[in-house]
């Protein structure tokens, strides 16, 4: 009998699997147009009783829903195996494709989640898209994120609002309750303009800030108008020295746009209410005018917009004039649009990504367009509307749990953490789901898409991570370092893993909390005494790694082994190969063959953080064993 055996399954660690992606090392630079032909190429890897330049790799990509085979050709080899390539003809606004293998008479199929070694569903296909990509700079950011009421005060004396209730900068957080929203700590944005140094000198270059447009809460996603920055926070005039400020100093700024509802103290929402034949009438939903409405959630006091109105569509994101064109021509680099996933959905309307194209089309170019997402986003990133989310599906999820370091409920912890939102506590899961659920979600969506989306280990929206990795519950700084060594190993993923970090203010301290309100800490600048000093410089090592590094900012992810307590992967470029090694726990040492990761020994990896590779046995390499830790080294490139 003739032919390729019986299938079983691949138990080769990654480093021995064939790999590929959408980065520069293996797709297409650029944006390419329908009806161009590109070329993609795969890596298949050299391993024992196989020569790799002996593969068959097959291409078969999805044409007008047809599939269409292309035979890929050598395109060169070295110790570590053989590169091949293909040409993918672009023929649909966004194609699907994989790779059919057979290597040493193995059959395997290679898509976005991995190498199987039997036909699967075309769901985690490849995709590359023809609209037009992010701005260039993104993937070269690292963000950090400011709750403006709560990061610092200018000194301004303001006479609070009728709904506020005032608290002094050291009181507690109120995070449960009615108090919760009108809790009032009077942070400002020229208090912001006052600490853009601590910003710079971490490192970042983007400042995220939650919203500033008036409203009767202190979170203000209950905007009162959208035409006006709240006078508590120094009003348009403020906005506009931040942002001069910000830019001086080399800092770009993304402001934060609720398109799926208003408060119900908008100006909009008033008129509807007080007339039905009101053009606002028209955006809103109203079951019996003028009490009985759809909100957000059923929340009351935030009535959700209906987009098939075309008035609201030209106030608020369709073209000059409107809320998303005003701001950005006051300076704003982009927008974070608050639950993109919901906005114009609603029953058996799904207008969702008409409004994301909308928003898209008002946008320059060069402005960045990120949507808030809870979930999988992957069904709304592969078109042209948002360029990346929020991505809690791929990296803040599964990192929670696989770095959960004491957040569940259990003997001396009753609080236990809920599941960013599921009332469950948070689940302890071994690397290999982790790393399982990132290459899932993301094989759904272009790897442009990702490149576009922030990586968050916490927001303003979830319980601080430093309490996820065991670090306390009380609200304060953990300076004890309970929950350090996890938290610094999320932070090194978080900084070298494909995306833009995305620091909320705080975590570079080392604050706790156990959910998004409570994590709303004021900004302890007068007490910097609490500081957790290692967490500081930590962050700051491993953010000016990444600012540092193309092959962090730009290059390939290719995991190289993971097991329960560790995960080791490669980020590859055209100028640049860094090996990354992190684990929340100490576990045998792993050995690698150096051929494998095309390195002559040991000795030829430059460390960049933690402890350097060790020589092993006959050709091989050892990596650090002890755990929670975190290691980087530059690899020379060919």
């Amino acid at each position: 009998m003739t032919g390729t055996t019986a299938a079983a399954p691949d138990r080769r660690r990654p480093l021995d699997q064939p790999h590929h992606d959408g980065s520069p090392l293996y797709g297409p630079q650029g944006t390419p147009a329908p009806g161009d032909t590109v070329p993609v190429r795969v890596r298949v890897p050299s391993v024992p009783g196989a020569d790799a330049r002996d593969a068959t790799v097959v291409l078969r990509s999805v044409r007008d829903g047809e599939p269409v085979l292309r035979p890929a050709r050598l395109d060169g080899s070295d110790a570590a195996g053989a590169w091949f390539v293909a040409d993918l003809e672009v023929a649909n606004p966004v194609t699907s494709y994989r790779f059919v293998l057979v290597e040493g008479g193995r059959y395997s199929v290679l898509d976005g989640t991995g190498l199987h070694a039997r036909d699967v569903s075309d769901a985690h296909d490849f995709r590359l898209a023809t609209h037009p990509g992010p701005p260039g700079w993104v993937a070269d950011q690292v963000a950090y994120q400011v709750f403006p009421d709560r990061f610092a005060r200018s000194g301004a004396v303001r006479t609070p609002p009728a709904w506020a209730v005032p608290a002094a900068w050291d009181d507690p957080v109120v995070h449960r309750g009615p108090l919760t929203p009108r809790q009032l700590y009077g942070g400002d944005l020229d208090g912001v303009v006052a600490h853009l140094d601590h910003v710079v000198d971490l490192g970042a270059t983007l400042l995220y800030l939650t919203p500033v447009f008036e409203g009767r809460s202190n979170h203000r996603y209950d905007a009162v108008t959208f035409d006006r920055v709240d006078p508590l926070l120094g009003g348009d005039e403020a906005l506009g020295r931040l942002v001069a400020a910000a830019h001086a100093r080399g800092l770009r700024v993304v402001g934060d746009l609720t398109l799926n509802h208003t408060g119900d103290g908008h100006e909009w929402f008033r008129r509807a209410q007080a007339d039905p034949g009101a053009p606002e009438a028209a955006y809103y939903t109203f079951r019996e005018h003028p009490h009985d409405y759809v909100s957000w959630l059923d929340v009351p006091s935030l009535p959700k917009l209906d987009h098939a109105a075309p008035g609201l569509r030209r106030a608020l994101h369709e073209g000059p004039g409107s809320v998303v064109d005003r701001w950005l021509r006051a300076g704003l680099d982009g927008w974070r649009i608050d639950v993109a996933n919901m906005t114009g959905r609603l029953g058996t309307a799904d207008l969702a990504h008409d409004v994301a194209r909308s928003v898209r089309a008002t946008m320059p170019p060069d402005r960045w367009l990120l949507a808030e997402h809870g979930h999988d986003a992957a069904g709304d990133l592969d078109g042209d509307g948002w360029h990346g989310t929020m991505d809690y599906a791929s990296f803040t999820r599964p990192v929670w749990t696989w770095l959960n370091g004491g957040s569940a409920a259990g003997p001396g912890r009753p609080h236990g953490l809920s599941y960013l939102g599921i009332p469950v506590p948070v689940p302890v899961l071994p690397a290999t789901a982790a790393v399982a659920t990132l290459r899932e979600v993301r094989a759904r969506a272009p790897w442009r898409s990702w490149a576009a989306s922030t990586l968050h280990l916490d927001s303003h929206d979830t319980p601080r991570f430093r309490t996820v990795a065991g670090g306390g519950t009380h609200g304060g700084v953990d300076r004890e370092g309970h929950g350090r060594g996890r938290h610094l190993v999320g932070l090194a993923l978080q900084t070298t893993l494909p995306g833009v970090p995305s620091v909320f203010m705080g975590d570079e301290l080392g604050l706790t909390a156990v959910d998004g309100e409570h994590a709303r800490t004021p900004f302890p600048w007068d007490r910097r005494d609490t500081w957790d000093t290692p967490t500081l410089e930590a962050y700051r090592a491993w953010i000016a790694l990444r600012r540092a590094s193309p092959a962090l900012r730009h290059g390939s992810l290719r995991w190289v082994d993971v097991g329960e307590d560790h995960m080791t992967f490669l980020r590859e470029h055209p100028d640049e190969r860094v090996l990354v090694h992190v684990a929340r726990a100490d576990h045998a040492p792993v050995v690698l063959p150096a051929a494998a990761l095309a390195l002559p020994g040991a000795a030829a990896a430059e460390t960049l953080v933690g402890e350097p590779l060790v020589a092993g046995p006959a050709g091989h390499v050892v990596l650090p064993g002890a755990g929670p830790a975190a290691h980087a080294w530059r690899l020379p490139t060919a």
